[in-house]
């Protein structure tokens, strides 16, 4: 099954991420994925990494800041506007027993829920706005969020910087199928939150 679609925005985004704003663009991505948005900024910053393997380190340093300054709007969300905003967040991706769940987890394991969630494809918006709404001390907070969002960061933009051009031709090649598995993952991270 192919989306001829994908190809056309696959090629958008590569053009995107060779732009002189791309660095502009993946800090923006990532600032408001961490609360709000959807996409994970990493759709923008191996393309980066791909068409710049000589900036791979600040376009994932880039990435890691804007998720990080991000989260702590996730965060602020969850303590002071819980109701307002946080609870249409929860309710828009659907993570009510998610929600619950990382409260117990927080009760048990404290920041590093956050650690876990800013590696994994567990919806990072969860862990941030959550960390807030329950009261976890922000300054472990941010360490988490930094640390775990700059090592995954790191990871893809190593990784795609250093066997880019061969990676970028097999996902070419199977679009549809990485998109998929994507997806997969992304609903599965949802679905993982869930049933913890």
């Amino acid at each position: 099954m192919e989306l001829p679609f994908l190809h056309t925005l696959y090629r958008r985004v590569l053009t995107l991420a060779a732009h002189p704003q791309a660095r502009v663009w993946v800090f923006i991505i990532a600032f408001v994925e961490s609360s709000v948005f959807p996409i994970p900024p990493d759709v923008i910053l191996a393309p980066m990494a791909v068409a710049r393997p000589d900036r791979w380190l600040s376009s994932a340093l880039i990435c890691t800041a804007g998720s990080a300054l991000g989260g702590l709007l996730g965060y602020a969300i969850g303590w002071g506007l819980y109701e307002a905003i946080g609870v249409p967040i929860i309710e828009l991706y659907r993570m009510h027993e998610a929600y619950e769940r990382f409260r117990a987890l927080y009760l048990e394991y404290d920041w590093m829920v956050v650690a876990i969630a800013g590696f994994t494809p567990i919806p990072y918006k969860l862990a941030t706005i959550a960390s807030g709404a329950v009261q976890m001390a922000v300054v472990p907070f941010f360490i988490a969020s930094a640390l775990s969002r700059g090592a995954r960061f790191l990871m893809v933009a190593l990784v795609a910087a250093k066997f880019g051009p061969p990676v970028l031709a097999v996902i070419e090649k199977r679009l549809t199928l990485f998109t998929i598995a994507f997806l997969v993952l992304l609903v599965g991270g949802f679905v993982l939150v869930r049933y913890l």
